[in-house]
């Protein structure tokens, strides 16, 4: 009898230990943070976001330091992109935000570039200096203009 209750008690905590491991990673694969509170908020208009989407990595020099969170359209029918970053941030007013593609056909996010600016972006500010996706299509099209333009010399 007392062999059985050990047993179960064993397989008890292997189980609960199992079940918080899961719950664990789950939070951090899903991007929850575990204090709860939130970052600073803030927007950038686009004229084209390409294959940004909800959830998309927010990095500052490539370390990443939030998410973006909603995509919407704005009264002008442009792109408006709400991103969370860490609140300890200091974004200054002359940040430019850019679409950046990882590799050459990789996912899509968000690379911030702080400027030379003291002052710094409040929660629910917008962010001034921006550069749309810059998709396949026209990146060759660079390209081969490029190109036609070196030929001529």
């Amino acid at each position: 009898m007392q062999q059985s209750a050990t047993r179960d008690l064993v397989v008890g905590s292997f189980v609960l230990t199992g079940l918080l491991a899961l719950c664990f990673l789950s939070i951090r694969v899903g991007g929850i943070s575990s204090s709860g509170l939130k970052g600073l908020t803030l927007y950038a208009h686009f004229d084209d976001i390409g294959g940004l989407t909800t959830h998309s990595k927010v990095t500052i020099s490539g370390v990443k330091v939030g998410q973006v969170t909603t995509i919407d359209l704005d009264e002008d029918y442009r792109a408006r992109v709400e991103i969370e970053v860490g609140r300890h941030l200091d974004i200054t007013t002359d940040t430019t935000a850019s679409i950046i593609t990882a590799g050459l056909l990789g996912s899509q996010y968000l690379a911030l570039q702080l400027g030379a600016e003291e002052e710094n972006l409040l929660p629910g500010e917008t962010i001034s200096f921006t550069e749309s996706a810059l998709g396949l299509e026209r990146l060759i099209g660079q390209i081969i203009h490029n190109t036609d333009i070196g030929e001529g010399d």
